[in-house]
Protein backbone atom coordinates (compact mmCIF):
# COMPACT_ATOMS: atom_id res chain seq x y z
CA UNK A 1 0.00 0.00 0.00
CA UNK A 2 1.20 3.48 -0.90
CA UNK A 3 0.54 6.43 1.07
CA UNK A 4 0.79 10.15 0.96
CA UNK A 5 3.87 12.00 2.77
CA UNK A 6 4.61 15.71 2.53
CA UNK A 7 8.09 16.95 1.90
CA UNK A 8 10.12 20.26 3.52
CA UNK A 9 12.67 20.04 0.97
CA UNK A 10 14.54 23.27 2.54
CA UNK A 11 13.66 25.93 5.15
CA UNK A 12 11.48 28.63 3.21
CA UNK A 13 8.06 29.56 2.24
CA UNK A 14 5.26 27.25 1.17
CA UNK A 15 6.96 26.55 -1.89
CA UNK A 16 9.12 24.16 -0.06
CA UNK A 17 6.31 20.98 0.62
CA UNK A 18 6.50 18.73 -1.53
CA UNK A 19 3.86 16.04 -2.12
CA UNK A 20 5.35 12.47 -2.49
CA UNK A 21 4.04 8.93 -2.70
CA UNK A 22 5.56 6.37 -0.30
CA UNK A 23 5.17 2.86 0.66
CA UNK A 24 4.14 2.12 4.42
CA UNK A 25 6.73 0.10 6.39
CA UNK A 26 6.16 -2.09 8.79
CA UNK A 27 6.29 -1.11 12.46
CA UNK A 28 9.85 -1.77 14.42
CA UNK A 29 10.05 -3.22 17.56
CA UNK A 30 7.82 -1.37 20.26
CA UNK A 31 5.72 0.55 18.02
CA UNK A 32 2.45 0.91 16.06
CA UNK A 33 1.39 1.41 12.19
CA UNK A 34 -1.38 4.83 13.18
CA UNK A 35 -3.53 5.48 9.87
CA UNK A 36 -4.43 9.18 10.31
CA UNK A 37 -7.85 10.67 9.88
CA UNK A 38 -6.45 13.92 11.03
CA UNK A 39 -3.76 15.81 11.99
CA UNK A 40 -3.34 19.03 13.70
CA UNK A 41 -1.22 22.19 12.26
CA UNK A 42 0.47 24.82 15.09
CA UNK A 43 2.05 28.07 14.80
CA UNK A 44 5.54 25.78 16.03
CA UNK A 45 5.15 24.27 12.11
CA UNK A 46 5.79 27.57 10.43
CA UNK A 47 8.46 27.93 12.65
CA UNK A 48 9.98 24.60 11.60
CA UNK A 49 9.32 25.16 7.64
CA UNK A 50 11.01 28.84 7.82
CA UNK A 51 14.24 27.51 9.54
CA UNK A 52 13.06 29.11 12.86
CA UNK A 53 13.55 25.55 15.01
CA UNK A 54 15.70 24.34 12.04
CA UNK A 55 15.45 20.51 11.70
CA UNK A 56 18.20 18.09 11.89
CA UNK A 57 18.39 17.13 8.01
CA UNK A 58 16.53 17.86 4.64
CA UNK A 59 14.05 16.56 3.17
CA UNK A 60 12.18 16.55 6.39
CA UNK A 61 8.94 16.00 7.55
CA UNK A 62 7.04 18.23 10.06
CA UNK A 63 3.62 18.21 12.05
CA UNK A 64 3.65 17.93 15.98
CA UNK A 65 -0.08 16.46 16.34
CA UNK A 66 -2.22 13.87 14.78
CA UNK A 67 -5.00 11.02 15.43
CA UNK A 68 -6.27 7.57 14.00
CA UNK A 69 -6.50 3.60 14.03
CA UNK A 70 -3.49 1.55 14.87
CA UNK A 71 -2.85 -0.10 11.63
CA UNK A 72 -0.71 -2.37 12.47
CA UNK A 73 1.29 -3.37 15.61
CA UNK A 74 5.33 -4.12 16.06
CA UNK A 75 6.80 -6.33 18.20
CA UNK A 76 6.64 -6.37 22.12
CA UNK A 77 4.08 -3.90 21.81
CA UNK A 78 0.84 -5.56 24.38
CA UNK A 79 -1.20 -2.24 24.92
CA UNK A 80 -2.52 -1.64 21.41
CA UNK A 81 -4.16 -3.55 19.22
CA UNK A 82 -5.55 -2.98 15.62
CA UNK A 83 -8.25 -1.21 15.26
CA UNK A 84 -7.52 0.83 18.24
CA UNK A 85 -8.54 4.58 18.27
CA UNK A 86 -4.96 6.56 19.66
CA UNK A 87 -3.42 10.29 19.55
CA UNK A 88 -0.19 11.46 19.94
CA UNK A 89 1.36 14.74 19.84
CA UNK A 90 5.08 16.05 20.71
CA UNK A 91 8.23 15.03 19.45
CA UNK A 92 9.52 13.63 17.35
CA UNK A 93 8.06 15.74 14.76
CA UNK A 94 7.08 13.88 11.24
CA UNK A 95 2.81 14.12 11.17
CA UNK A 96 2.65 15.84 7.73
CA UNK A 97 1.77 11.87 6.01
CA UNK A 98 -1.22 9.49 5.79
CA UNK A 99 0.63 6.52 8.10
CA UNK A 100 3.14 6.80 10.62
CA UNK A 101 4.88 4.50 12.89
CA UNK A 102 5.95 5.94 16.39
CA UNK A 103 6.82 4.52 19.72
CA UNK A 104 4.13 3.03 21.19
CA UNK A 105 4.51 4.44 24.41
CA UNK A 106 4.12 7.99 22.84
CA UNK A 107 0.01 7.08 21.60
CA UNK A 108 -2.77 7.77 23.83
CA UNK A 109 -6.29 6.01 23.38
CA UNK A 110 -9.24 7.85 22.89
CA UNK A 111 -12.43 7.89 24.75
CA UNK A 112 -15.59 7.44 22.55
CA UNK A 113 -16.26 10.76 23.73
CA UNK A 114 -13.41 12.28 21.47
CA UNK A 115 -13.42 12.21 17.90
CA UNK A 116 -9.99 11.83 15.88
CA UNK A 117 -10.45 15.77 14.63
CA UNK A 118 -11.06 16.88 18.20
CA UNK A 119 -7.88 15.11 19.37
CA UNK A 120 -5.76 16.48 16.25
CA UNK A 121 -7.28 20.26 16.62
CA UNK A 122 -6.78 19.86 20.63
CA UNK A 123 -4.23 17.53 21.74
CA UNK A 124 -0.61 19.79 21.52
CA UNK A 125 -2.47 22.61 22.34
CA UNK A 126 -3.84 21.46 25.25
CA UNK A 127 -0.84 20.10 26.79
CA UNK A 128 0.26 23.34 26.16
CA UNK A 129 -2.42 24.76 28.48
CA UNK A 130 -1.85 22.20 30.60
CA UNK A 131 1.78 23.14 31.18
CA UNK A 132 1.33 26.66 31.21
CA UNK A 133 -1.80 26.57 33.54
CA UNK A 134 -0.54 24.43 36.34
CA UNK A 135 3.32 24.05 36.07
CA UNK A 136 4.39 26.93 34.22
CA UNK A 137 2.50 29.23 36.86
CA UNK A 138 -0.32 27.39 39.33
CA UNK A 139 -3.22 29.00 37.95
CA UNK A 140 -6.23 28.93 40.37
CA UNK A 141 -9.70 30.22 41.93
CA UNK A 142 -8.83 34.26 42.00
CA UNK A 143 -5.54 34.04 39.43
CA UNK A 144 -6.04 37.23 37.05
CA UNK A 145 -5.09 35.45 33.70
CA UNK A 146 -4.12 37.96 30.15
CA UNK A 147 -4.45 35.88 27.53
CA UNK A 148 -3.52 36.93 23.80
CA UNK A 149 -5.68 35.58 20.67
CA UNK A 150 -8.25 34.51 22.68
CA UNK A 151 -10.11 33.37 20.17
CA UNK A 152 -7.22 30.91 18.49
CA UNK A 153 -6.13 27.48 18.52
CA UNK A 154 -4.12 27.72 21.68
CA UNK A 155 -5.76 30.69 23.23
CA UNK A 156 -9.61 29.25 22.97
CA UNK A 157 -8.50 26.29 25.23
CA UNK A 158 -5.64 28.17 27.78
CA UNK A 159 -9.40 30.61 28.08
CA UNK A 160 -11.70 27.80 28.79
CA UNK A 161 -9.24 26.04 31.27
CA UNK A 162 -8.67 28.42 33.13
CA UNK A 163 -12.28 29.48 33.39
CA UNK A 164 -12.59 25.87 34.55
CA UNK A 165 -9.99 26.47 37.65
CA UNK A 166 -11.93 30.14 38.27
CA UNK A 167 -9.44 32.07 37.16
CA UNK A 168 -10.25 36.13 35.68
CA UNK A 169 -9.75 35.97 32.00
CA UNK A 170 -9.01 39.10 30.14
CA UNK A 171 -8.42 37.97 26.25
CA UNK A 172 -6.79 40.15 23.90
CA UNK A 173 -8.68 39.94 19.92
CA UNK A 174 -7.91 41.51 16.75
CA UNK A 175 -12.11 42.21 15.61
CA UNK A 176 -15.08 42.24 16.82
CA UNK A 177 -15.71 39.03 15.27
CA UNK A 178 -13.14 37.08 17.35
CA UNK A 179 -14.33 38.74 20.23
CA UNK A 180 -17.77 37.11 20.45
CA UNK A 181 -15.84 33.74 20.05
CA UNK A 182 -13.57 34.28 22.69
CA UNK A 183 -16.79 35.46 24.63
CA UNK A 184 -18.61 32.36 24.11
CA UNK A 185 -15.43 30.09 25.47
CA UNK A 186 -15.89 32.60 28.35
CA UNK A 187 -13.62 35.83 29.17
CA UNK A 188 -14.46 37.95 31.40
CA UNK A 189 -13.03 40.88 29.62
CA UNK A 190 -12.01 41.94 26.54
CA UNK A 191 -9.51 43.94 24.63
CA UNK A 192 -10.48 44.18 20.93
CA UNK A 193 -8.48 45.31 18.10
CA UNK A 194 -4.24 45.60 17.09
CA UNK A 195 -3.86 48.76 17.95
CA UNK A 196 -5.70 48.88 21.26
CA UNK A 197 -3.84 50.24 24.47
CA UNK A 198 -3.32 46.97 25.93
CA UNK A 199 -1.71 48.06 29.35
CA UNK A 200 -3.93 50.64 30.36
CA UNK A 201 -6.87 48.48 29.87
CA UNK A 202 -5.72 45.66 31.78
CA UNK A 203 -4.30 48.17 34.84
CA UNK A 204 -7.87 49.57 34.20
CA UNK A 205 -9.20 46.38 35.02
CA UNK A 206 -7.52 45.00 37.67
CA UNK A 207 -7.76 48.52 39.71
CA UNK A 208 -4.20 49.94 38.41
CA UNK A 209 -2.04 46.32 39.57
CA UNK A 210 -1.62 44.19 36.81
CA UNK A 211 -2.65 40.31 36.37
CA UNK A 212 -1.17 37.98 37.99
CA UNK A 213 0.18 35.98 34.56
CA UNK A 214 0.16 37.41 30.54
CA UNK A 215 0.31 34.79 27.86
CA UNK A 216 1.92 35.75 25.18
CA UNK A 217 2.09 33.90 21.70
CA UNK A 218 2.29 37.21 19.75
CA UNK A 219 5.72 38.18 20.04
CA UNK A 220 6.97 41.59 18.28
CA UNK A 221 6.77 44.41 20.24
CA UNK A 222 3.65 42.76 22.13
CA UNK A 223 5.72 41.13 25.10
CA UNK A 224 7.05 44.54 26.68
CA UNK A 225 3.33 45.59 26.42
CA UNK A 226 2.45 42.14 28.63
CA UNK A 227 5.77 42.41 31.05
CA UNK A 228 4.12 45.86 31.42
CA UNK A 229 0.62 44.35 32.38
CA UNK A 230 1.63 42.26 35.06
CA UNK A 231 1.73 43.47 38.41
CA UNK A 232 4.90 43.53 41.05
CA UNK A 233 6.24 39.50 41.49
CA UNK A 234 3.67 38.12 38.60
CA UNK A 235 5.20 36.27 35.07
CA UNK A 236 5.16 37.16 32.03
CA UNK A 237 5.36 34.14 29.86
CA UNK A 238 6.40 34.39 25.98
CA UNK A 239 5.43 31.37 23.80
CA UNK A 240 5.70 32.36 20.37
CA UNK A 241 6.21 34.88 18.05
CA UNK A 242 3.74 34.91 15.70
CA UNK A 243 3.92 38.63 14.86
CA UNK A 244 8.03 38.38 14.48
CA UNK A 245 10.70 38.35 16.20
CA UNK A 246 10.94 39.36 20.24
CA UNK A 247 13.36 42.43 20.40
CA UNK A 248 15.92 42.28 23.16
CA UNK A 249 13.80 42.82 26.58
CA UNK A 250 15.95 44.79 29.29
CA UNK A 251 15.91 44.00 32.42
CA UNK A 252 14.63 46.63 34.17
CA UNK A 253 11.26 45.74 32.48
CA UNK A 254 11.47 43.37 35.32
CA UNK A 255 11.45 45.82 38.17
CA UNK A 256 9.87 45.41 40.39
CA UNK A 257 10.28 41.44 41.00
CA UNK A 258 8.32 40.42 37.76
CA UNK A 259 9.14 36.68 36.28
CA UNK A 260 9.75 36.18 32.36
CA UNK A 261 9.33 32.58 31.51
CA UNK A 262 9.72 30.92 28.52
CA UNK A 263 8.54 27.47 28.23
CA UNK A 264 8.58 24.60 25.78
CA UNK A 265 5.83 21.86 25.24
CA UNK A 266 8.36 20.15 22.79
CA UNK A 267 11.07 19.99 25.62
CA UNK A 268 8.60 19.02 28.31
CA UNK A 269 7.45 16.09 26.64
CA UNK A 270 11.03 14.69 25.69
CA UNK A 271 10.51 13.06 29.17
CA UNK A 272 7.92 10.29 28.65
CA UNK A 273 6.19 10.69 32.11
CA UNK A 274 5.63 14.15 31.44
CA UNK A 275 4.37 13.77 28.38
CA UNK A 276 1.52 11.29 29.44
CA UNK A 277 0.88 13.45 32.25
CA UNK A 278 -0.06 16.13 30.03
CA UNK A 279 -1.35 13.83 27.09
CA UNK A 280 -3.81 12.41 29.80
CA UNK A 281 -4.91 15.51 31.30
CA UNK A 282 -5.69 17.10 28.00
CA UNK A 283 -7.58 14.34 26.84
CA UNK A 284 -9.48 14.40 30.29
CA UNK A 285 -9.86 18.59 29.61
CA UNK A 286 -11.25 17.78 25.77
CA UNK A 287 -14.46 15.09 27.55
CA UNK A 288 -15.34 17.96 29.31
CA UNK A 289 -15.32 19.91 26.33
CA UNK A 290 -12.26 22.35 26.60
CA UNK A 291 -11.44 22.14 23.58
CA UNK A 292 -10.32 23.61 20.59
CA UNK A 293 -12.71 25.16 17.50
CA UNK A 294 -11.69 23.81 13.85
CA UNK A 295 -11.27 26.88 12.12
CA UNK A 296 -10.92 25.12 8.77
CA UNK A 297 -9.91 21.86 7.06
CA UNK A 298 -7.61 21.12 3.96
CA UNK A 299 -6.63 18.26 2.39
CA UNK A 300 -3.50 16.55 3.21
CA UNK A 301 -2.35 17.71 -0.27
CA UNK A 302 -3.45 21.09 0.34
CA UNK A 303 -0.41 21.83 3.09
CA UNK A 304 0.97 24.70 1.90
CA UNK A 305 -3.13 26.61 1.55
CA UNK A 306 -2.97 25.61 5.22
CA UNK A 307 0.31 27.26 6.27
CA UNK A 308 -1.04 30.39 4.20
CA UNK A 309 -4.29 30.78 6.49
CA UNK A 310 -2.30 30.04 9.28
CA UNK A 311 -0.42 33.07 8.82
CA UNK A 312 -2.52 35.05 7.89
CA UNK A 313 -4.34 35.10 11.40
CA UNK A 314 -7.81 35.31 9.18
CA UNK A 315 -9.08 31.82 11.12
CA UNK A 316 -10.41 31.72 14.24
CA UNK A 317 -9.15 28.59 16.49
CA UNK A 318 -7.20 25.38 14.65
CA UNK A 319 -6.96 24.15 10.86
CA UNK A 320 -6.71 20.38 10.50
CA UNK A 321 -5.05 18.19 7.03
CA UNK A 322 -7.06 15.31 6.43
CA UNK A 323 -5.14 12.35 4.61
Amino acid sequence: MTDQIIWLDAPGDITQFRVEHHRCQPPGDGEITIRHQAIGTNFLDVYHRKGIYPMPSYPAVIGAEAAGIVDDVGPGVSIFQKGDRVAYAGPPVGAYRSTRNIAAERAIKLPDAVSAKTAASSLLKGMTAYMLLKKTYNVRAGTQVLIHAAAGGLGSILVRWARSLDATVIGTVSSSEKAALAASYGADHLIVGRGADIVAEVKRLTNGLGVDVAYDGIGGDTLLKSIRSVRPFGMAVTIGQAAGAIPPVPVEELRPGKALCHPSIMAWCTDVGQYREAALAAVGAMETGIVSQIGAEYCLADVAKAHEEMESGRSAGSILLIP
